[in-house]
């Protein structure tokens, strides 16, 4: 269970981006979204210990992990992946995943991850993590990472990000498979609402505060009214600047 109490994270130049986040996590799928500069990705940057807060507590399985490094939540069960994964120059991506899974994988256990991702195994098992590939590869091949960690958190910013050519159906496919072998909890940080509709809770991140909590089926619907609202607002606007132009 991840427990965040009272945390706030301010910038080197004072500048807020949360303000007093506590939240309780231990649903299967738990998807943030909320809009672009709300705070999502510095929540989860935080969680993963990439950030640190700089007011309250965050507790991992009533383990206190406020002040731990990356690597020693690493180390207790917390995966991350990027939104823009990093090229890890002169590393093949059977070394990334044989360092993903904490020891020397097969070929057959590497391509088979890969596979999982819809890359296809023999064209990548000893490709380079170099500019050869594209960002899409290279979100899929984190996500391999990923599934080979298999932690007890496992979290995803914008994981849809570059797939363009890869179903939504099978990245759903593999967060559930995920969970089989895990039964932790998987946090996804997205906009998308084929994304959203997997969630067992979704948490609304509005102005660096949780502006909303509950299960899909209470939230979704009102987010998706919004979103409506919206557009309709700008289709009356567009509508209106058109008529008061004069030929």
């Amino acid at each position: 269970m991840l427990e965040l109490k009272h945390v706030g994270f301010e910038t080197e130049e004072n500048k807020e981006i949360l303000h007093d986040v506590s939240l309780t996590l231990q649903e299967r799928f738990v998807a943030i979204t909320g809009p672009n500069g709300g705070g999502k990705s510095t929540l989860a940057k935080i969680i993963a210990g990439i950030y640190e807060p700089t007011s309250g507590q965050i507790l991992f399985d009533g383990v206190d992990i406020t002040h731990l490094s990356i690597t020693e939540r690493a180390n207790l069960g917390i995966s991350y992946a990027f939104q823009q994964p990093v090229r890890f120059k002169g590393l093949k991506v059977k070394d990334l995943l044989s360092l993903a899974a904490g020891r020397d994988t097969s070929v057959n256990e590497a391509c088979s991850y890969l596979s999982e991702v819809g890359l296809c195994a023999r064209d990548y098992v000893d490709r380079e993590i170099n500019a050869s590939l594209s960002g899409g590869e290279l979100k899929r091949i984190e996500i391999a990472m990923v599934l080979a960690r298999g932690t007890k958190l496992s979290i995803f910013d914008e994981p849809e990000a570059g797939i363009d050519l890869w179903s939504f159906q099978n990245l759903i496919r593999v967060f559930e498979k995920m969970y089989e072998q895990t039964k932790g909890s998987i946090l996804i940080i997205s906009h998308q609402e084929r994304i959203l509709n997997i969630a067992d809770t979704i948490v609304v991140v509005k102005e660096g505060r949780i502006a909303q909590k509950g299960p899909r089926t209470e939230i979704l619907p009102a987010l998706l009214g919004s979103a409506d609202a919206a557009r309709e607002a700008c289709d009356v606007l567009t509508d209106k600047m058109e008529g008061s132009v004069t030929p």
